[in-house]
């Protein structure tokens, strides 16, 4: 999940964190060519290491107060590529619909096209919503739960329910959080702007 903010903002490059988090990066299409091959026990391996270099990323970079501004960037970046490559795997296997593909990866584009919006008004990025927080830990959680099935039958009985369960709540609550940055959008660009003039040091003659 996403790193945790911090007071002070580093622009280091090469710290442990950042490091994990490319090692997540590096991961995502071994993660990938794993899934689309049917080896669902390795894919599964592969993305265990991942949510647990994840805590330990974030673990490192607030104990050590080593949050890196390249760090807010990678950590994230992760999250979402281990999402799309799960839910693109799964759906070339036909083990999940094609909708939820696109409706997961429509929010996001829809986020992009707000921060664009956002960016020609002179905005940055809005802050992270609690509700988009709890979406993707919701979708983080439920593609493994739904390759736990896959790997290992026997436990798709319990597996597979839980899995489904969150995998909904979590597009659900993905499009609401959207919603909430749509609304929260429209109201920042229409804070009037105070423009301050520029004072000269000239003296007219």
């Amino acid at each position: 999940m996403t790193r945790a903010e911090s007071t002070e903002v580093g622009s280091q490059v090469m710290t442990v964190p950042n490091g994990l988090s490319a090692i997540r990066l590096l991961l995502v299409p071994v993660f990938l060519i794993l899934l689309a091959q049917g080896s669902d026990a390795l894919a599964l391996i592969v993305l265990a290491f991942s949510s647990l270099t994840d805590f330990l990323d974030g673990f490192i970079a607030r104990r050590f107060h080593l949050v890196t501004r390249l760090g807010q960037l990678l950590d994230p970046a992760a999250d979402r590529l281990y999402i799309f490559a799960a839910l693109i795997g799964l759906a070339w296997r036909d083990l999940v619909p094609w909708w939820i593909v696109l409706l997961v990866v429509g929010r996001d584009v829809f986020l992009l096209v707000l921060g664009i919006i956002l960016a020609n008004f002179g905005f940055g990025p809005l802050p992270v919503h609690t509700l988009g927080k709890v979406a993707t830990f919701c979708l983080f959680y439920a593609l493994p739960m739904i390759m736990l099935g896959q790997a290992f039958p026997d436990l798709a009985w319990w597996s597979q329910p839980v899995g489904w369960a969150f995998a909904l709540w979590g597009v659900f609550l993905y499009w609401w959080a959207g919603i909430i940055y749509a609304t929260e959008t429209m109201r920042v660009i229409r804070i009037p702007r105070v423009i301050v003039p520029v004072q000269s040091d000239t003296l007219e003659s």
